[in-house]
């Protein structure tokens, strides 16, 4: 259902559509049922008064018994108390009946009321329709003079009465008429209602709507306007409570993570300048250490490789920390990536270590940051020769995916044990380590960490898993950005750093 269908706005006019359509059906039910029966009631009484007192008053001017004759005087004679309807008298005595008109006057008159008429002694009535048409009919049996305490004897004479209720019937259309009418400006009234709560009650959701897509924009310090004192105006006033709380959390996190980054970036700074030197001097009693004694050449060996690693962690920190503060950029250029991976195995003397499956010479060249691409091939492969076991298997392949077009597809494949299945969804945090009981190791602890900041710079995923034939596979996937793309501008290394 399209989402202008579904919304509060069509559901509050539905629902008070329904409400005034059933208040106004039952209301216009309840009001025709009332009148009709009223209309009709009075007509009847009236009618059977006047019927009653016009049989009494005749009915001692005719001799008795009855013959034909005086059966159709007397059915003429009251058919004229008809005042403004056309009676129709049906007079039957015995076998013998005479009608106020010719034909068949009494279709509406049934056995059953004629029965009725002679058993009780009283006069009924009911009312029949017949083709479309409502008439009322009157039965009522002429009883002998006599004491009021004891029955009055039958005299055998059944006069019978039917008067068309057309005027009635028009009373009754007109009121069916006058609530038809009456209902299309309920409902436009109804309609107009609803649109009006409607605005009202959809004018502090979207503002709240737009307060909220702000606030998950960024912008923290955006606040309601309370009016009022509704359960929409206690809405507004705890998201703005709740807004408040949240700037204040965020911008004390913001202000600690900016401490920790240019800590960080301060404490590594600092330690360049005298690791360069404590790097040198390594590096003059390395050339001295064969004469020393052992015990010395030891400490000097000992000395200059934790510089050496030391010297590793402040470069990664310093790379993390640019990260962190968003000056990383891109460098790119377009160049042979099988050419640039072999490159960075020979730099590192890992050509006879690492088996590779890579393309020709120029079969695969894409735009990617040669130095970036340099770090994330060697933090994969050193850490699939630290925590793995040989063989190392390093491929490159190009994949085209239907929306992300051309991609290379890096995978590092060790042959040791795998990464247990606990470990795998913090492989690449920082300073992560599998053993909490091994303190100490070859790398810094930030090199996955920075591999996956460099993929996800380029725009690519690095993911980690067991191979079904053992051993852990990283697979690296960079789009390759075809030639004359716009390249972020880039940053020299002093401007890099924080």
């Amino acid at each position: 259902m399209p989402r202008a269908l579904n919304g509060l706005r069509v559901r509050l006019v539905v629902a008070f559509t329904l409400v005034a359509v059933v208040a106004t059906v039952t209301t216009g039910a309840l009001t025709f049922r009332e009148a009709r029966t009223g209309v009709l009631q009075q007509s009847q009484d009236t009618v059977i008064e006047d019927f009653r007192h016009r049989v009494n008053t005749l009915v001692p001017n005719y001799r008795f018994p009855p013959d034909e004759t005086d059966l159709q005087t007397f059915a003429a004679d009251v058919s004229r108390g008809g005042r403004s309807q056309n009676w129709r008298v049906l007079v039957a005595y015995r076998q013998a009946s005479a009608t106020s008109e010719p034909g068949d006057a009494f279709r509406e008159l049934s056995p059953e009321m004629r029965e009725s008429v002679r058993t009780r002694r009283a006069t009924v009535f009911q009312r029949v329709t017949r083709d479309g048409h409502s008439a009322l009919v009157v039965g009522m049996p002429v009883t002998f003079a006599g004491d009021y305490s004891t029955e009055r004897p039958a005299s055998g004479l059944e006069v019978y009465l039917t008067v068309p209720q057309r005027e009635e019937q028009g009373y009754v259309d007109a009121l069916v008429s006058a609530i038809e009418r009456a209902t299309v400006p309920a409902l436009a009234l109804a309609v107009l209602i609803a649109l009006l709560a409607a605005r009202g009650v959809l004018r502090p959701v979207r503002a709240l709507r737009r307060a909220t897509r702000s606030i998950a924009e960024g912008r923290l310090d955006t606040r309601l306007a309370v009016q009022g004192s509704d359960e929409l105006a206690d809405l507004s006033r705890t998201f703005n409570e709740t807004a408040a709380a949240l700037e204040g959390s965020v911008a004390e996190l913001r202000r600690m993570e900016a401490g920790a980054r240019r800590f960080a970036a301060d404490v590594s700074h600092e330690l360049r300048t005298p690791l360069a030197a404590m790097s040198a001097v390594t590096d003059v009693l390395d050339e001295d250490a064969a004469g020393l004694d052992e015990d010395t050449a030891t400490a000097v060996r000992l000395i200059s490789e934790e510089t050496t690693k030391l010297a590793g962690l402040v470069d990664d920190l310093m790379e993390i920390s640019r990260f962190d503060a968003g000056a990383a950029a891109l460098h790119l250029d377009d160049i042979d990536l099988a050419e640039s991976v072999r490159r960075t195995l020979a730099t590192r003397g890992w050509p006879d270590t690492v088996r590779t499956s890579l393309p020709g010479p120029g079969e695969l060249r894409g735009r990617v940051d040669p130095r970036r691409l340099d770090v994330i091939v060697a933090n994969l492969v050193a850490n699939a020769l630290r925590h793995g076991a040989p063989p190392v298997r390093l491929g490159l392949r190009e994949e085209h995916d239907p929306r992300a077009g051309r991609q290379a597809v890096i995978e590092v494949h060790d042959g040791g044990d795998g990464i247990p299945d606990d470990v795998l969804p913090q492989v690449f945090d920082r300073f992560y380590k599998s053993d909490s009981a091994r303190v100490r190791s070859e790398g810094s602890g930030l090199g996955l960490a920075i591999t996956t900041e460099n993929v996800r710079l380029h725009g690519g995923t690095v993911r980690a898993a067991n191979h079904p034939d053992g051993g852990a596979v990283f697979t690296v996937v960079l789009p390759l950005r075809p030639r004359g793309a716009g390249d972020r501008t880039a940053h020299t290394d002093e401007e890099d750093r924080p």
